[in-house]
């Protein structure tokens, strides 16, 4: 009897393979009482252990294939840094010396306080780090318990072919799985921006997360068939649905291949729209790929990297070190976006102290925590300033949601400008200036911003999850994230028109814009610049080659004022189905 089961498709494309069933065995981390004498052998044990996790993840990026996407070795790279951090050495060593306790439960409870930080944050990416978090202290405890390597870590070639069943998965256990020959995965947990889900799509593994239980429908070694665009996972398929996948398996690594020809082509419409494609970066190992994917720059360069996992901010050279690298690295525009960080952020100088925040996501974050913090504000503005000298560069503000924070920014905007003056530092004297939309206040006065700033961003990840108020990584109402929803399109409309309507450029830098169901719709709103993920560029420039404006249905954008489902669904498919 054929089973399917539905869960989120987090990377495209098709798998067929039998199934590996993943067992993490989760640690027994009990507390207990070290006596005098045995607590310095217990912070030796607990070092011990995390040395050997250190050379276990060193074995791991060193079997990193050299073709690999470079943003691969820079997530083991993140885990190493971990363990050199603080947080997660001498902070536990403290508590066993203090407390007299073993080695596991000083580890679990850091592990605990540092998840409780990333809990408070409001954005997505950001909250989610908490996994590598929970990834490396497993690693740990599973040494402290004197696990055997786990099997997966075998390169033995027993997983080829195979499509993994997990809880989830670690970025490690991507890199080694998808080296041993892997199909494809599926887990029970796991969001849309998720280290590991972002790491499937760079090796381009078809990937579902979020099937709960999916562990108990599964046996191991059952033929199974993943669609990782649908999010479908099929067992028990007879002759003829196999057969089917068969062919769109090999009709969609023709596809893939095919893509390649679209990197040096311009990109423009049938009817001769140009349109820009840009791509977004938070790392500086991005940029090779970036380069690779034939974007026309960077339209959102988060900076929140710098911030991450230190006690104090970073210095002004330190930040003008790291923009120039990028902007030399690529000779199109890059739009850097001044710190979107949380109500609790990790450097200890933003904390509030004794204020206990009971919605971050209404709380104090990105252009709010920037007012508030106006010298570390200053330090980055000068830092970007000083950045432009070398390069094309846009300022792009988080999270505005009225007029007299986009005043207090250019305030001290034109502030930093004359310091930098006074002191004969060059810069771009007309650097642009744009603000991100991604909450409705900031869409339905878009307008009024349009009047202020020389471009306009649409977040569509905040603005779908401010709009339809829903957290898009909580496993219970993702599912009611939902880009199509009537007032969400209408905010994208309104933003876009008000763009037009003052002549400035308005962009999309969200998942949206990389989801090519959504192209040809854009197109109809006008949207004439994405920025996305780089490894959706060429199907992105694909469909907008193949498109032409004119031949659109007439209805297309009545999708604006339809709220059945069904009906969107047929329009989309309508507009999607033209050659």
């Amino acid at each position: 009897m054929t089973l399917e089961l539905q869960g989120i498709g987090v990377s495209r494309g098709i798998a067929i393979g039998r199934a590996h069933i993943l067992f993490h065995n989760q640690p027994d981390v009990r507390e207990y009482l070290i006596p005098a004498f045995s607590i310095e052998q217990e912070v030796e044990r607990l070092n011990s252990a995390t040395e050997q996790a250190r050379q276990q993840l060193l074995a791991i990026r060193n079997h990193i294939p050299a073709n690999a996407p470079t943003d691969v070795s820079a997530f083991i790279d993140t885990h190493l840094l971990m363990l050199n951090d603080s947080s997660l050495t001498t902070v536990p060593i403290e508590m066993i010396r203090s407390r007299r306790c073993n080695a596991e439960w000083a580890l679990q409870l850091q592990r605990d306080a540092l998840i409780n930080v990333f809990n408070e944050m409001d954005d997505p990416y950001l909250r989610t780090r908490q996994d590598d978090v929970d990834h490396v202290v497993n690693r740990i405890h599973r040494i402290l318990a004197d696990e055997n390597v786990l099997d997966h870590e075998i390169p033995d070639g027993r997983l080829k072919n195979h499509i993994i069943i997990a809880e989830d998965l670690t970025p490690a256990d991507t890199v080694l799985m998808q080296h041993q020959g892997i199909a494809g995965f599926v887990t029970e947990h796991g969001g849309t921006t998720s280290h590991t889900t972002i790491l499937a799509r760079s090796l381009g593994i078809p990937a579902i997360v979020g099937i709960k239980s999916v562990r108990r429908y599964i046996q191991d070694n059952e033929p199974l068939i993943i669609d990782g665009e649908l999010g479908a996972l099929i067992a028990g398929a007879d002759d003829a649905i196999t057969v089917e996948y068969q062919q769109r398996l090999v009709a969609f690594q023709q596809h893939i291949a095919s893509l390649s020809r679209y990197k040096t082509q311009a990109t423009k419409t049938k009817d001769n729209k140009a349109i820009k494609l840009l791509a977004n970066a938070e790392l500086p190992d991005d940029i090779s790929l970036i380069s690779n994917a034939g974007a026309e720059g960077i339209g959102l360069y988060r900076t929140e990297f710098l911030y991450m996992n230190r006690s104090a901010p970073p210095e002004e050279e330190e930040q003008l070190a790291a923009y120039r690298d990028v902007i030399e690295s690529i000779d199109n525009p890059v739009t850097i976006r001044t710190f979107d960080l949380g109500a609790d952020k990790t450097v200890d100088g933003g904390r509030s102290q004794g204020h206990t925040v009971t919605n971050p996501a209404l709380g104090l974050r990105a252009i709010r925590l920037c007012l508030n913090q106006p010298n570390m504000f200053r330090t980055q503005l000068r830092a970007i300033l000083r950045a432009s000298a070398f390069g094309k560069v846009k300022i792009m503000f988080p999270m505005v949601s009225s007029q007299q924070e986009l005043i207090q920014a250019k305030a001290i905007l034109n502030n930093c400008k004359q310091e930098l003056d006074k002191e004969g530092l060059n810069y771009d004297r007309h650097i642009q200036i744009g603000v991100m939309i991604e909450i409705p206040a900031s869409a339905v006065c878009a307008e009024m911003f349009a009047k202020q700033v020389d471009f306009l961003s649409l977040g569509t990840n905040d603005l779908i999850q401010y709009t339809l108020a829903i957290d898009r990584i909580d496993d219970q109402v993702n599912y009611l994230y939902d880009p199509l929803h009537p007032a969400v399109l209408r905010l994208i409309h309104m933003t876009i028109r008000a763009g037009h309507k003052h002549g400035i450029e308005v962009s999309m830098c969200g998942e949206m814009a990389g989801d090519p169901r959504f192209t040809r719709l854009l197109l109809a709103m006008g949207l004439t610049s994405f920025s996305m993920h780089p490894n959706a560029i060429l199907e992105v420039k694909r469909i907008i080659n193949k498109t032409n404006l004119r031949e659109l249905p007439p209805n297309t954008l009545q999708i604006l004022n339809m709220d059945d489902p069904f009906e969107v669904e047929l329009i989309l498919e309508e507009i999607n189905r033209l050659n």
